[in-house]
């Protein structure tokens, strides 16, 4: 692997590293989503979330579209939820082992 691959790599698991962004991309799993809609599920303010779409947006894990006034966006790659799906396993299976230490 070159070394501008891992670099790539390294800026997409920077911009996933954010529990509000990956919060915005539970809310995606499903579909396209209005700001509209996302804003109130995330209980923050518009400005917030908007710097949070707009990186996801920039390293082209989202992409947006405007219908009149309405700004939607959508995942480029389904396949992010087999990445964000496995670390939630590998999570799962770190503090089950964790516990199982500490018990």
């Amino acid at each position: 692997m070159s070394e501008q691959v891992k670099y790539f790599q390294a800026d997409i698991f920077k911009t996933l590293a954010h529990p509000m962004r990956l919060h915005i991309l539970e809310l995606l799993r499903e579909g396209e989503r209005c700001v509209c809609e996302i804003v109130p599920a995330l209980g923050t303010e518009q400005p917030n979330v908007s710097r949070h779409l707009a990186l996801l947006t920039k390293e082209g894990i989202l992409s947006r579209r405007k219908e009149g006034l309405k700004v939607f966006y959508r995942v480029n790659d389904s396949r992010l939820y087999q990445l964000l799906d496995i670390s939630k396993e590998m999570l799962k299976m770190h503090w089950e082992s964790r516990s199982k230490i500490l018990a």
